[in-house]
Protein backbone atom coordinates (compact mmCIF):
# COMPACT_ATOMS: atom_id res chain seq x y z
CA UNK A 1 0.00 0.00 0.00
CA UNK A 2 0.95 3.86 -0.89
CA UNK A 3 -0.42 5.78 1.92
CA UNK A 4 -0.16 9.54 2.94
CA UNK A 5 -0.91 10.86 6.73
CA UNK A 6 -2.01 14.15 7.74
CA UNK A 7 -1.28 15.22 11.03
CA UNK A 8 -0.87 18.78 12.63
CA UNK A 9 2.71 17.97 13.96
CA UNK A 10 5.58 15.36 13.95
CA UNK A 11 8.24 14.29 15.76
CA UNK A 12 9.85 15.07 17.27
CA UNK A 13 6.70 17.68 18.66
CA UNK A 14 5.65 15.72 21.57
CA UNK A 15 1.65 14.95 21.54
CA UNK A 16 -0.43 11.80 21.63
CA UNK A 17 -1.51 11.74 17.90
CA UNK A 18 2.12 12.83 16.89
CA UNK A 19 3.44 9.71 18.48
CA UNK A 20 0.69 7.72 17.38
CA UNK A 21 0.74 8.29 13.56
CA UNK A 22 5.17 8.07 14.25
CA UNK A 23 4.75 4.70 15.52
CA UNK A 24 1.97 3.74 13.14
CA UNK A 25 4.08 5.02 10.02
CA UNK A 26 6.76 2.98 11.36
CA UNK A 27 4.69 -0.08 11.84
CA UNK A 28 3.24 0.26 7.93
CA UNK A 29 7.08 0.90 6.25
CA UNK A 30 8.54 -2.33 8.08
CA UNK A 31 5.78 -4.41 6.18
CA UNK A 32 6.24 -2.80 2.89
CA UNK A 33 4.07 -0.15 2.44
CA UNK A 34 4.75 3.38 1.62
CA UNK A 35 4.18 6.45 3.80
CA UNK A 36 4.53 10.22 3.31
CA UNK A 37 3.53 12.42 6.20
CA UNK A 38 2.19 16.25 5.26
CA UNK A 39 2.36 18.02 8.19
CA UNK A 40 3.87 21.56 9.53
CA UNK A 41 7.15 22.97 10.44
CA UNK A 42 6.20 23.27 13.80
CA UNK A 43 7.42 21.68 17.46
CA UNK A 44 5.49 24.00 20.05
CA UNK A 45 1.48 24.25 19.60
CA UNK A 46 1.77 28.01 19.52
CA UNK A 47 3.72 27.61 16.29
CA UNK A 48 0.27 27.41 14.23
CA UNK A 49 -0.39 30.84 15.36
CA UNK A 50 2.91 32.69 16.70
CA UNK A 51 6.11 33.53 15.10
CA UNK A 52 9.27 32.69 17.07
CA UNK A 53 7.96 29.75 18.91
CA UNK A 54 10.22 26.12 18.52
CA UNK A 55 9.69 24.90 15.00
CA UNK A 56 11.71 23.10 12.07
CA UNK A 57 12.31 24.56 8.73
CA UNK A 58 10.17 23.60 5.34
CA UNK A 59 11.05 20.14 3.69
CA UNK A 60 9.74 18.87 0.33
CA UNK A 61 10.45 15.63 1.13
CA UNK A 62 13.03 14.38 4.05
CA UNK A 63 12.71 10.39 4.66
CA UNK A 64 9.09 10.61 3.69
CA UNK A 65 8.06 13.93 5.44
CA UNK A 66 7.21 16.57 3.96
CA UNK A 67 6.57 19.89 6.26
CA UNK A 68 4.96 23.37 5.34
CA UNK A 69 4.78 26.90 7.32
CA UNK A 70 2.02 27.81 8.97
CA UNK A 71 0.27 30.97 7.91
CA UNK A 72 0.87 33.84 10.92
CA UNK A 73 -0.26 37.18 10.70
CA UNK A 74 -1.25 40.28 13.34
CA UNK A 75 -4.73 40.28 14.52
CA UNK A 76 -4.67 36.28 13.07
CA UNK A 77 -7.52 34.82 15.88
CA UNK A 78 -9.80 37.79 15.39
CA UNK A 79 -9.86 37.35 11.75
CA UNK A 80 -10.85 34.19 11.63
CA UNK A 81 -13.42 34.16 13.86
CA UNK A 82 -15.08 37.14 11.55
CA UNK A 83 -14.90 34.67 8.77
CA UNK A 84 -16.16 31.71 10.94
CA UNK A 85 -19.21 33.23 11.00
CA UNK A 86 -20.11 32.22 7.13
CA UNK A 87 -22.07 29.37 7.73
CA UNK A 88 -20.84 26.80 5.58
CA UNK A 89 -18.43 23.86 7.06
CA UNK A 90 -15.70 23.39 5.02
CA UNK A 91 -15.09 26.66 5.34
CA UNK A 92 -15.33 26.83 9.21
CA UNK A 93 -12.98 24.19 9.11
CA UNK A 94 -10.35 26.27 7.95
CA UNK A 95 -10.86 29.18 9.88
CA UNK A 96 -10.67 27.52 12.82
CA UNK A 97 -8.32 29.62 15.15
CA UNK A 98 -6.15 26.66 16.68
CA UNK A 99 -5.66 25.42 12.62
CA UNK A 100 -1.90 25.58 11.32
CA UNK A 101 -3.13 27.03 8.23
CA UNK A 102 -0.61 25.76 5.49
CA UNK A 103 -1.02 27.46 2.25
CA UNK A 104 2.09 25.42 1.10
CA UNK A 105 0.50 22.58 1.64
CA UNK A 106 -3.09 23.15 0.15
CA UNK A 107 -1.60 23.85 -3.04
CA UNK A 108 0.89 20.92 -2.71
CA UNK A 109 -2.09 18.84 -2.46
CA UNK A 110 -3.82 19.95 -5.65
CA UNK A 111 -0.90 19.62 -7.95
CA UNK A 112 0.52 15.96 -6.70
CA UNK A 113 0.36 13.15 -9.07
CA UNK A 114 2.66 10.48 -7.41
CA UNK A 115 1.18 7.21 -6.20
CA UNK A 116 -1.44 6.71 -3.81
CA UNK A 117 -3.82 3.81 -2.06
CA UNK A 118 -5.29 6.09 0.18
CA UNK A 119 -5.05 9.16 3.06
CA UNK A 120 -5.16 8.75 6.74
CA UNK A 121 -6.00 11.97 8.19
CA UNK A 122 -5.49 13.26 12.05
CA UNK A 123 -6.62 14.86 14.40
CA UNK A 124 -9.27 17.16 15.80
CA UNK A 125 -9.53 19.82 16.40
CA UNK A 126 -6.66 21.02 14.45
CA UNK A 127 -9.08 20.49 10.98
CA UNK A 128 -6.73 22.44 8.28
CA UNK A 129 -4.46 19.45 7.55
CA UNK A 130 -7.09 16.96 7.53
CA UNK A 131 -9.06 18.92 5.24
CA UNK A 132 -5.97 19.10 3.13
CA UNK A 133 -5.86 15.24 2.82
CA UNK A 134 -9.87 15.04 2.00
CA UNK A 135 -9.17 17.27 -0.63
CA UNK A 136 -6.23 14.98 -2.06
CA UNK A 137 -8.45 11.87 -1.46
CA UNK A 138 -11.39 13.25 -3.10
CA UNK A 139 -9.30 14.33 -6.28
CA UNK A 140 -7.70 11.15 -6.19
CA UNK A 141 -10.48 8.79 -6.22
CA UNK A 142 -8.92 7.25 -3.18
CA UNK A 143 -10.38 6.18 0.74
CA UNK A 144 -10.03 8.75 3.13
CA UNK A 145 -9.86 7.31 6.76
CA UNK A 146 -9.98 9.81 9.88
CA UNK A 147 -8.48 9.21 13.62
CA UNK A 148 -9.96 11.99 14.68
CA UNK A 149 -9.06 11.41 18.63
CA UNK A 150 -12.39 12.69 19.87
CA UNK A 151 -12.06 14.57 23.43
CA UNK A 152 -15.21 14.14 24.92
CA UNK A 153 -14.86 15.51 28.50
CA UNK A 154 -16.88 15.32 31.19
CA UNK A 155 -19.51 12.74 30.41
CA UNK A 156 -22.20 14.41 32.66
CA UNK A 157 -22.24 17.85 31.18
CA UNK A 158 -24.33 18.23 28.91
CA UNK A 159 -22.62 21.64 27.92
CA UNK A 160 -19.53 20.51 28.43
CA UNK A 161 -16.91 22.76 26.48
CA UNK A 162 -14.24 20.06 25.53
CA UNK A 163 -16.76 18.00 24.18
CA UNK A 164 -18.69 21.01 22.33
CA UNK A 165 -15.14 22.50 20.65
CA UNK A 166 -14.99 18.51 19.65
CA UNK A 167 -18.05 18.00 18.08
CA UNK A 168 -18.36 21.49 16.23
CA UNK A 169 -20.43 22.02 13.31
CA UNK A 170 -16.92 22.06 10.47
CA UNK A 171 -15.52 18.89 13.10
CA UNK A 172 -18.55 16.67 12.64
CA UNK A 173 -19.20 17.46 8.74
CA UNK A 174 -15.44 16.19 8.12
CA UNK A 175 -16.11 12.95 10.48
CA UNK A 176 -18.96 12.45 7.98
CA UNK A 177 -16.27 12.90 4.94
CA UNK A 178 -14.50 9.98 6.39
CA UNK A 179 -14.53 6.34 4.82
CA UNK A 180 -13.68 4.80 7.96
CA UNK A 181 -13.66 6.56 11.15
CA UNK A 182 -10.85 5.02 13.82
CA UNK A 183 -11.97 5.59 17.91
CA UNK A 184 -10.18 4.03 20.71
CA UNK A 185 -13.18 3.95 23.29
CA UNK A 186 -16.31 2.72 23.59
CA UNK A 187 -17.56 6.15 24.12
CA UNK A 188 -15.65 7.96 21.27
CA UNK A 189 -17.33 4.99 19.20
CA UNK A 190 -20.89 6.06 20.24
CA UNK A 191 -20.13 9.96 19.68
CA UNK A 192 -19.20 9.35 16.24
CA UNK A 193 -22.12 7.26 15.38
CA UNK A 194 -24.65 10.00 17.74
CA UNK A 195 -22.57 12.54 15.28
CA UNK A 196 -23.75 11.02 11.78
CA UNK A 197 -21.55 8.36 11.16
CA UNK A 198 -22.33 5.25 9.98
CA UNK A 199 -22.25 2.53 12.39
CA UNK A 200 -20.37 0.25 9.71
CA UNK A 201 -17.52 2.65 8.89
CA UNK A 202 -16.75 3.39 12.80
CA UNK A 203 -13.55 0.77 13.71
CA UNK A 204 -12.90 0.82 17.41
CA UNK A 205 -9.50 0.26 17.89
CA UNK A 206 -7.57 1.43 20.63
CA UNK A 207 -4.16 2.18 21.99
CA UNK A 208 -0.79 -0.25 22.82
CA UNK A 209 2.46 0.21 24.83
CA UNK A 210 5.75 -1.42 24.40
CA UNK A 211 7.15 -1.94 27.92
CA UNK A 212 10.63 -2.03 26.74
CA UNK A 213 9.70 1.84 25.82
CA UNK A 214 8.85 2.93 29.00
CA UNK A 215 10.36 0.91 31.62
CA UNK A 216 13.55 0.06 33.33
CA UNK A 217 14.41 2.96 34.77
CA UNK A 218 16.83 3.66 37.94
CA UNK A 219 14.30 4.33 40.96
CA UNK A 220 17.42 5.61 43.41
CA UNK A 221 18.87 7.48 40.54
CA UNK A 222 15.72 9.35 39.70
CA UNK A 223 14.50 9.77 43.63
CA UNK A 224 17.80 11.19 44.57
CA UNK A 225 17.40 13.88 41.87
CA UNK A 226 14.00 14.75 42.83
CA UNK A 227 15.39 15.15 46.61
CA UNK A 228 12.55 12.33 47.31
CA UNK A 229 13.42 10.64 50.78
CA UNK A 230 13.10 6.56 50.11
CA UNK A 231 10.05 6.44 52.03
CA UNK A 232 8.36 9.72 50.95
CA UNK A 233 5.73 8.74 48.18
CA UNK A 234 6.02 10.31 44.82
CA UNK A 235 2.68 11.33 42.44
CA UNK A 236 3.69 11.29 38.41
CA UNK A 237 2.03 13.97 36.25
CA UNK A 238 3.29 13.62 32.69
CA UNK A 239 1.47 15.55 30.17
CA UNK A 240 1.39 19.28 28.45
CA UNK A 241 1.44 20.82 32.20
CA UNK A 242 -1.87 22.83 31.68
CA UNK A 243 -5.37 23.56 32.72
CA UNK A 244 -7.02 21.18 30.00
CA UNK A 245 -4.37 18.28 31.21
CA UNK A 246 -5.55 18.69 34.54
CA UNK A 247 -2.15 20.16 35.90
CA UNK A 248 -3.45 23.26 38.34
CA UNK A 249 -6.52 21.12 39.58
CA UNK A 250 -3.78 18.28 40.50
CA UNK A 251 -1.76 21.02 42.20
CA UNK A 252 -5.29 22.44 43.90
CA UNK A 253 -5.70 18.99 45.16
CA UNK A 254 -2.42 18.66 46.44
CA UNK A 255 -2.98 21.71 47.97
CA UNK A 256 -6.09 20.03 50.04
CA UNK A 257 -4.84 16.77 50.64
CA UNK A 258 -2.89 17.10 54.05
CA UNK A 259 -0.56 14.12 53.50
CA UNK A 260 3.23 14.58 52.97
CA UNK A 261 3.92 13.20 49.22
CA UNK A 262 6.76 14.36 46.45
CA UNK A 263 4.97 15.58 42.99
CA UNK A 264 6.76 15.34 40.41
CA UNK A 265 5.67 17.33 37.19
CA UNK A 266 7.06 16.34 33.41
CA UNK A 267 6.49 17.67 30.52
CA UNK A 268 6.26 21.01 28.52
CA UNK A 269 4.71 23.81 30.31
CA UNK A 270 1.77 25.92 28.59
CA UNK A 271 1.19 29.30 29.06
CA UNK A 272 -1.92 29.06 31.96
CA UNK A 273 -0.12 26.94 33.80
CA UNK A 274 2.72 28.75 34.10
CA UNK A 275 0.26 32.10 35.13
CA UNK A 276 -1.14 29.76 37.91
CA UNK A 277 2.38 28.59 39.18
CA UNK A 278 3.37 32.05 39.99
CA UNK A 279 0.76 32.34 42.36
CA UNK A 280 0.72 28.83 43.88
CA UNK A 281 1.42 28.90 47.53
CA UNK A 282 3.55 25.34 48.66
CA UNK A 283 6.38 25.49 45.70
CA UNK A 284 8.49 22.97 48.17
CA UNK A 285 7.03 19.23 47.68
CA UNK A 286 6.52 19.95 43.65
CA UNK A 287 10.05 18.67 40.92
CA UNK A 288 9.57 19.99 37.71
CA UNK A 289 11.39 18.36 34.95
CA UNK A 290 10.06 19.84 32.30
CA UNK A 291 10.71 17.71 28.60
CA UNK A 292 12.18 14.29 29.16
CA UNK A 293 14.28 11.93 26.85
CA UNK A 294 13.75 8.60 26.32
CA UNK A 295 15.59 7.23 29.54
CA UNK A 296 14.40 10.15 31.99
CA UNK A 297 10.91 9.07 31.38
CA UNK A 298 12.19 5.60 32.35
CA UNK A 299 13.56 7.18 35.35
CA UNK A 300 10.37 9.02 35.84
CA UNK A 301 7.97 6.07 36.01
CA UNK A 302 10.72 4.04 38.32
CA UNK A 303 10.78 7.02 40.43
CA UNK A 304 7.28 7.44 41.11
CA UNK A 305 4.56 5.47 43.75
CA UNK A 306 1.31 6.19 41.84
CA UNK A 307 0.29 8.42 38.41
CA UNK A 308 -2.43 11.21 37.83
CA UNK A 309 -3.70 12.68 35.14
CA UNK A 310 -6.56 14.61 35.80
CA UNK A 311 -7.11 15.52 32.35
CA UNK A 312 -10.37 17.23 30.30
CA UNK A 313 -8.99 16.79 27.25
CA UNK A 314 -7.97 13.01 26.70
CA UNK A 315 -9.27 10.83 23.89
CA UNK A 316 -7.38 7.85 25.63
CA UNK A 317 -4.41 8.45 27.66
CA UNK A 318 -1.46 6.74 26.51
CA UNK A 319 0.75 7.63 29.52
CA UNK A 320 -1.78 5.71 31.51
CA UNK A 321 -0.84 2.71 29.87
CA UNK A 322 2.73 3.38 30.25
CA UNK A 323 2.19 3.62 34.60
CA UNK A 324 0.56 0.48 34.08
CA UNK A 325 3.34 -1.10 32.38
CA UNK A 326 6.00 0.48 35.18
CA UNK A 327 3.33 -1.50 37.87
CA UNK A 328 1.95 1.82 39.15
CA UNK A 329 -2.11 2.99 39.70
CA UNK A 330 -3.43 5.76 38.12
CA UNK A 331 -5.63 8.34 39.13
CA UNK A 332 -7.74 10.76 36.77
CA UNK A 333 -11.09 12.03 36.13
CA UNK A 334 -14.08 10.47 34.86
CA UNK A 335 -13.32 12.26 31.48
CA UNK A 336 -12.73 11.63 27.91
CA UNK A 337 -10.80 8.04 27.35
CA UNK A 338 -9.96 7.54 31.06
CA UNK A 339 -13.30 6.68 32.25
CA UNK A 340 -13.42 4.44 29.89
CA UNK A 341 -10.23 2.76 30.47
CA UNK A 342 -9.38 2.70 34.24
CA UNK A 343 -11.62 0.03 36.15
CA UNK A 344 -12.04 2.42 39.55
CA UNK A 345 -11.15 0.52 42.48
CA UNK A 346 -9.19 -2.16 40.68
CA UNK A 347 -6.24 -0.65 38.67
CA UNK A 348 -6.89 3.32 39.79
CA UNK A 349 -9.28 5.64 40.96
CA UNK A 350 -11.53 8.03 39.10
CA UNK A 351 -13.21 11.40 40.34
CA UNK A 352 -15.83 12.86 39.17
CA UNK A 353 -14.79 15.80 36.17
CA UNK A 354 -13.83 19.22 38.15
CA UNK A 355 -13.86 17.29 41.76
CA UNK A 356 -10.52 18.75 43.34
CA UNK A 357 -11.66 17.63 46.63
CA UNK A 358 -12.38 13.69 45.69
CA UNK A 359 -9.66 14.14 43.87
CA UNK A 360 -7.32 14.56 46.57
CA UNK A 361 -9.17 12.08 48.76
CA UNK A 362 -8.48 9.41 45.93
CA UNK A 363 -4.86 10.26 45.87
CA UNK A 364 -4.84 10.34 49.24
CA UNK A 365 -6.32 7.18 49.60
CA UNK A 366 -3.13 5.17 47.29
CA UNK A 367 -0.56 8.14 49.45
CA UNK A 368 -1.63 5.77 52.88
CA UNK A 369 -1.81 2.20 51.46
CA UNK A 370 1.06 1.06 49.83
CA UNK A 371 -0.60 -2.23 49.86
CA UNK A 372 -3.46 -0.63 47.49
CA UNK A 373 -0.82 1.05 45.45
CA UNK A 374 0.66 -2.42 44.18
CA UNK A 375 -2.35 -4.39 43.91
CA UNK A 376 -3.99 -1.72 41.78
CA UNK A 377 0.01 -1.32 39.99
CA UNK A 378 0.20 -4.79 39.39
CA UNK A 379 -3.45 -5.56 37.72
CA UNK A 380 -2.99 -2.48 35.52
CA UNK A 381 0.56 -4.42 34.36
CA UNK A 382 -1.48 -7.56 33.73
CA UNK A 383 -4.22 -5.43 31.80
CA UNK A 384 -1.28 -3.86 29.32
CA UNK A 385 -0.09 -8.01 28.34
CA UNK A 386 -3.32 -8.85 27.64
CA UNK A 387 -5.27 -5.92 26.32
CA UNK A 388 -3.13 -3.26 24.88
CA UNK A 389 -0.38 -4.89 22.50
CA UNK A 390 0.89 -2.85 19.91
CA UNK A 391 0.77 -5.40 17.43
CA UNK A 392 -2.55 -5.96 17.89
CA UNK A 393 -3.75 -2.23 17.16
CA UNK A 394 -1.38 -1.13 14.56
CA UNK A 395 -2.23 -4.33 12.42
CA UNK A 396 -5.91 -4.22 12.66
CA UNK A 397 -5.40 -0.44 11.04
CA UNK A 398 -3.72 -1.86 8.65
CA UNK A 399 -6.15 -5.05 7.63
CA UNK A 400 -8.90 -2.33 7.66
CA UNK A 401 -6.96 0.31 5.63
CA UNK A 402 -6.16 -2.56 2.80
CA UNK A 403 -10.18 -3.64 3.30
CA UNK A 404 -11.26 0.01 2.70
CA UNK A 405 -8.53 -0.10 -0.66
CA UNK A 406 -10.18 -3.00 -2.19
CA UNK A 407 -12.98 -2.20 -1.31
CA UNK A 408 -13.54 -0.27 -4.40
CA UNK A 409 -16.53 1.90 -3.38
CA UNK A 410 -17.24 4.90 -5.18
CA UNK A 411 -15.41 8.17 -3.01
CA UNK A 412 -16.12 11.57 -3.63
CA UNK A 413 -13.77 13.61 -6.15
CA UNK A 414 -12.23 17.04 -7.64
CA UNK A 415 -10.38 19.74 -5.23
CA UNK A 416 -12.64 23.03 -5.99
CA UNK A 417 -15.96 20.35 -5.41
CA UNK A 418 -14.80 20.74 -1.64
CA UNK A 419 -16.10 24.27 -2.24
CA UNK A 420 -19.65 23.77 -3.77
CA UNK A 421 -23.14 24.61 -2.65
CA UNK A 422 -25.58 22.25 -2.52
CA UNK A 423 -29.46 22.72 -0.91
CA UNK A 424 -28.83 26.36 0.32
CA UNK A 425 -27.14 25.56 3.76
CA UNK A 426 -24.37 22.55 2.72
CA UNK A 427 -21.18 22.21 1.26
CA UNK A 428 -20.51 18.86 -0.33
CA UNK A 429 -18.16 17.35 -2.79
CA UNK A 430 -20.33 15.18 -5.29
CA UNK A 431 -18.96 11.02 -5.42
CA UNK A 432 -16.86 9.50 -8.37
CA UNK A 433 -15.50 6.18 -9.04
CA UNK A 434 -12.08 5.50 -7.52
CA UNK A 435 -8.96 5.70 -10.06
CA UNK A 436 -7.37 1.93 -9.20
CA UNK A 437 -3.71 1.30 -9.30
CA UNK A 438 -2.81 4.86 -8.36
CA UNK A 439 0.34 4.87 -5.31
CA UNK A 440 1.98 7.72 -3.26
CA UNK A 441 5.92 8.26 -3.49
CA UNK A 442 8.21 7.13 -1.14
Amino acid sequence: MHLAHFVQRFPPALGGSEAYFARLGEYLVGRGDTVNVWTTTAIDLEAFWKKGKKELPQSANRSGVLRFLPLRFPGRRYILKAASLLPFPAWQAVTLPCNPICPGMWRAVKRYDGPLDAVHATAFPYAFPILCGLNLARRRGVPFLLSPFLHLGDPTDPHDRTRKQYTFRPLRWLLRQADRVFVQTPSEREMAIELGVPERKVVLQGLGVEPAECTGGNREAARSRWNASPNEVAIGHLANNSVEKGTVDLLKAVERMGVDCRVVLAGPEMANFKIFWESYGPKHRFTRLGVLSESEKRDFFAGIDLFALPSRSDSFGLVLLEAWANGKPVVAYRAGGPADLIRDGIDGRLAPCGNVEKLAECMAELIRNSATRDAMGAAGRKRVGEEFRWEDKLKRVRDVSSEAISEGKRVRGGASTLFSFRRGSEWSAPRSAPTRGEKMDG
